[in-house]
C-alpha cells in the first residue's frame, strides 16, 4: 500500500521519500466465510473486540438482549482482558447480555482447569452483568448436558420464532483441528438434534467435557473464530486447502445457517512469519 506525498502547505519531501510503503495486512489461506487478519496479536484482538461491541449493540437495539457464547483456553484471554480495561470496548451492553459457555471441562468451578473460572475471573466479576444472566455449564451433574440444553431452549424461547438463537459464538481451534470440545472421531460430531452433549477424549485432559454441538453453534447469528500463534499455522492451512472430513478436522463443521462466519488471524497464524 502507498501513502501519497505531502500536499500543499505540508513540508516538502525529497524525491527519495516521495512515497512511503505501508505494511500490507497478512494474507490468509482461502478459508470459508470471511477472514480478517492483522500483523500483531494486539491488532487482531482490537478487530475482534470492535466487531463484538458493534454486533452486541445492534442485537440489543433489535431484540432487547444479546446472547453471547464464549470459549475457554488461552487464545481468547487477551480479548477478555481488553473488553474490561479498554474504554473503547466498555460500551458492550453487559447488563443486557446473557453469557453462555461454548464448552467446559468436567471439573469443579473453582478448579484451575475450569473454563468458567477463567471467564468468571476475567469478565463476570468486573462487567456488571446480572448474575441471573450468567449461565455456567452444570458439568458435575450426571444430566448436566440435558439441563443446559433445556436452559438454552427456555431462555432463547422468549424471543420470537426464528430469532431464538445465539447472537455470537466465539470459537477457537486446537492444533488437532478441534473446536469447542468437539474432538476428532468423537460421537457428538454427528449430533443433529441435541444442543449440548457430554464428550470424552483421550487426547486432552481432563478427558470429560461438556460442549455445545454443531446444531446450536451453526444456528448462531455470528460465529467468530479467533486463531493466533505460529503453532496453528499448519492447521489453518490444512483447514483451508485440505480435503479432510469433519470427523478428522471438526472445525470444518462450522457451517453457519443464515449466519456469518468470520475468522480472525494474526500474522503467525496465517503463516506470514519473517
Amino acid at each position: 500500500m502507498l501513502r501519497m506525498p505531502s500536499g500543499p502547505g505540508q513540508p516538502e519531501r525529497s524525491s527519495s521519500d516521495e512515497y512511503e510503503f505501508l505494511d500490507a495486512p497478512p494474507v490468509p489461506p482461502p478459508l470459508p466465510g470471511e477472514a480478517v487478519t492483522a500483523a500483531t496479536l494486539d491488532d487482531i484482538i482490537d478487530r475482534v473486540a470492535a466487531d463484538l461491541v458493534i454486533h452486541a449493540l445492534n442485537c440489543v437495539r433489535q431484540f432487547g438482549d444479546f446472547h453471547l457464547a464464549l470459549s475457554g483456553g488461552t487464545a481468547p484471554q487477551p480479548l477478555y482482558r481488553r473488553l474490561m480495561y479498554d474504554p473503547n470496548y466498555r460500551r458492550l451492553p453487559w447488563r443486557r447480555t446473557h453469557l453462555w459457555l461454548v464448552d467446559d471441562r468436567c471439573v469443579d468451578g473453582d478448579d484451575d482447569d475450569s473454563n468458567y473460572k477463567m471467564i468468571r475471573e476475567l469478565i463476570v466479576d468486573h462487567a456488571g452483568i446480572p448474575p441471573e444472566q450468567v449461565h455456567p455449564m452444570p458439568v458435575l451433574s450426571p444430566t448436566g448436558d440435558k439441563e443446559y440444553d433445556k436452559e438454552l431452549r427456555n431462555t432463547l424461547g422468549w424471543r420470537e420464532r426464528g430469532q431464538d438463537r445465539l447472537d455470537y459464538a466465539l470459537m477457537g481451534m486446537g492444533t488437532d483441528g478441534h473446536t469447542a470440545s468437539l474432538f476428532p472421531h468423537t460421537e457428538p460430531l454427528d449430533e443433529t438434534k441435541r444442543l449440548v452433549r457430554f464428550n470424552y477424549t483421550e487426547t486432552a485432559t481432563p478427558h470429560e467435557r461438556m460442549t455445545m454441538t454443531f446444531p446450536l453453534i451453526n444456528a448462531a447469528r455470528f460465529i467468530a473464530v479467533l486463531i493466533t500463534g505460529e503453532k496453528k499455522a499448519a492447521m489453518v492451512r490444512r483447514v483451508a486447502v485440505g480435503d479432510d472430513p469433519i470427523s478428522e478436522l471438526p472445525i470444518k463443521g462450522l457451517q453457519p445457517i443464515n449466519g456469518e462466519l468470520k475468522w480472525y488471524l494474526d500474522a503467525e497464524a496465517c503463516g506470514n512469519t519473517v
